[in-house]
């Protein structure tokens, strides 16, 4: 009898052991996305934490560890970095960016000449993203030349075969060999030193609704950057 129901209770624990589910593999940590920008992509205008979070941001912390900085000296060696529309930089943060990219870093960089963004905040305001990306000699030091729209407006553009809705986007043309343009200047990418530099001639196509075919063409230049 003793054997009967030991050999029952080693059927049961088999059993048990056999259905019982297999332990789900750790979550891979998400990589760090960098933000640099003057639009209102973390924060509202006010600055009010009862502003919903933008469709943008919601859709970068799906698949990054997002952080916010003021200026490139705050970045660690070997980083992605998001720069749209910057604020102009003072020069010995310009020189320290042009260093972190060439040591490595991965920037994809929203450098639009008209910016067509709606605000609420009146011209001159310094809470209000630049109407123009201050270049101050970055792109010109890259080889690159950032020239405004001949007409405003809405444009259907393309980003690699994917189509992105623009508002007068600009036109990037080459000043030296070292980038390469594609989609009739819309886009160049640069290998600088060890490091890897997306520009697009636009900024405005941040400014989208949910499930924008805008954020899949944000997310897949951002990958392409992490290759």
């Amino acid at each position: 009898m003793r054997h009967a129901l030991a050999a029952a209770a080693a059927l049961l624990t088999l059993a048990s052991c056999r259905q019982a589910p297999a332990p789900k593999p750790p979550e891979r940590p998400k990589p760090e996305l960098f933000l640099l920008s003057s639009l209102p992509i973390a924060w509202s205008e006010q600055f009010s934490l009862d502003q919903p979070k933008s469709q943008v941001m919601t859709a970068l912390e799906k698949g990054y560890r997002v952080k916010l900085i003021d200026l490139p000296s705050q970045l660690p060696r070997a980083a992605l970095l998001l720069a749209a529309q910057p604020r102009a930089l003072p020069a010995e943060e310009l020189v320290k960016l042009d260093q972190w990219v060439r040591g490595g870093g991965r920037l994809l960089l929203l450098a639009d000449p008209v910016l067509e963004w709606p605000s609420g905040l009146p011209l001159g305001d310094k809470r209000r993203a630049p109407t123009a990306f201050a270049d101050t000699g970055l792109l010109q030091h890259w080889g690159l030349r950032l020239d405004a729209p001949e007409q405003r407006g809405p444009v259907h553009s393309q980003i690699d075969g994917r189509p992105v809705q623009t508002a007068s986007p600009g036109l990037l043309v080459l000043e030296r060999a070292g980038c390469r343009l594609s989609d009739q200047g819309f886009v160049a990418r640069c290998a600088i030193g060890r490091g890897m530099v997306t520009v697009i001639a636009d900024a405005d196509l941040l400014n989208v609704d949910a499930d924008d075919p805008n954020l899949a063409a944000l997310e897949s230049q951002l990958a392409y950057l992490t290759r």
